[in-house]
């Protein structure tokens, strides 16, 4: 039997209990094959499969037998792994995002994830059959409940979003559960400030290099929060940000945490690492156990490249001088080099509630990402 299959059965069968043991053994066979591939495209595991005499079209359809499983979900094979890795977090303050990508201009990808050492990992998502990035609140209510479910106790939640969820229903949920939010607003939606002047956001944008914080404001009705707006040359865009937490320059560094973990997140997904654009899958409930897959093998590799920096050992498949590959990376090149040395891999150990900082291949990227934006003006209201 393949070695790195072995290990993952040994592992992994003490948190993922399935009624059925083929089941468990076809995850870890599919998990093994994925992380040596490096890819979502169901042909290229099966170099990496103990054949038992089987041909290649065998596989294939074992492959698709399994990905149309409706007894293969996320509850029963990704949330005990992801509970595991997330045992440290209890009593901890972590920021989560709520995100959507559009595949083939036929599916939308429904991610809510941590952000994690200049990554997003994700805790829920689901796959719809939905040409556009925006979706309703009914559509993405589950996913947020998944992930509400596989937080550890007493976690003090932020969730950040973009401008196509600024739903009631969406903070009304968020207040419900006792989460912070901070949500990106688009410029033609109305507010009441304080003094009970109406007026759409574009009309609160300040000139540049200045931002203004406006306590107390109702927008969708009944909602009441805070926002802050902003407009920075250098960001080619104004911001408008609502919370409900008090409004600060903070406001935008806070809101800022979403883009260094998203769009890395999806370009591993689609291009960096994984490659799934080239999966032939084109069904919405197939297409989710693919990215359950995915999202498994990814934090397994995430474990093992902290395991790698932990152990001091990073430079030895990272050249920077300092962490300039990200966790996923490391991990994925360390299982190459095990595999090729027939060596074990450690155990799985849980992640650090304290989220490293980013990886910066250069000192250009280093400097973007601890860069200070200084205003000319900030103008509370």
């Amino acid at each position: 039997m393949p070695l790195l299959y072995l290990q993952l059965h040994d592992q992994l069968r003490q948190w993922i209990k399935p009624q059925d043991q083929r089941h468990l053994k076809g995850f870890c066979e599919i998990l093994a094959g994925m992380l040596q591939a490096r890819s979502a495209c169901m042909s290229q595991w099966i170099p990496f499969l103990d054949h038992r005499g089987c041909q290649a079209r065998s596989h294939m359809e074992r492959f698709s037998y399994f990905l149309h499983n409706p007894q293969i979900t996320a509850e029963l094979f990704y949330e005990p792994l992801l509970r595991q890795a997330l045992s440290a977090f209890a009593g901890s303050e972590v920021i989560l995002t709520l995100d959507t990508s559009v595949l083939w201009d036929e599916f939308c990808l429904v991610e809510v994830c941590l952000v994690w050492g200049g990554r997003s990992l994700t805790l829920a998502q689901t796959v719809l059959k939905h040409g556009s990035a925006t979706v309703s609140f009914e559509a993405y209510q589950p996913v947020l409940e998944r992930a509400k479910g596989v937080l550890p106790e007493s976690v003090s939640v932020t969730l950040l979003a973009d401008r196509g969820f600024v739903h009631g229903d969406l903070i009304r949920w968020a207040r419900l559960n006792h989460w912070h939010w901070a949500l990106r607003l688009k410029s033609d939606v109305n507010i009441t400030l304080a003094s009970g002047r109406t007026c759409p956001v574009e009309a609160l944008f300040p000139p540049e290099n200045h931002a203004h914080l406006f306590k107390n404001v109702t927008l969708l009705k009944d909602v009441t929060a805070h926002l802050a707006t902003a407009h920075l040359p250098e960001a080619q865009d104004t911001w408008a940000v609502l919370s409900d937490q008090p409004p600060s320059l903070q406001t935008f560094a806070l809101y800022g945490k979403r883009f260094g973990g998203i769009e890395p997140h999806f370009k591993d997904y689609k291009s960096a690492a994984f490659r799934v654009i080239d999966s032939k899958l084109r069904e919405a409930e197939a297409l989710t156990r693919l990215f359950m897959l995915l999202d498994s093998a990814i934090l397994i590799a995430m474990i093992l490249g902290l395991i790698l920096v932990q152990a001091g050992q990073r430079a030895s498949l990272d050249w920077h001088p300092q962490r300039g590959l990200s966790f996923l990376q490391l991990g994925l090149r360390q299982i190459a080099r095990l595999c090729c040395q027939q060596l074990s891999i450690p155990k799985l150990i849980p992640l650090t509630k304290h989220s490293p900082p980013a990886a910066s291949a250069s000192g250009r990227k280093r400097a973007q990402v601890n860069c200070q934006i200084e205003f000319a003006k900030v103008v509370r209201l």
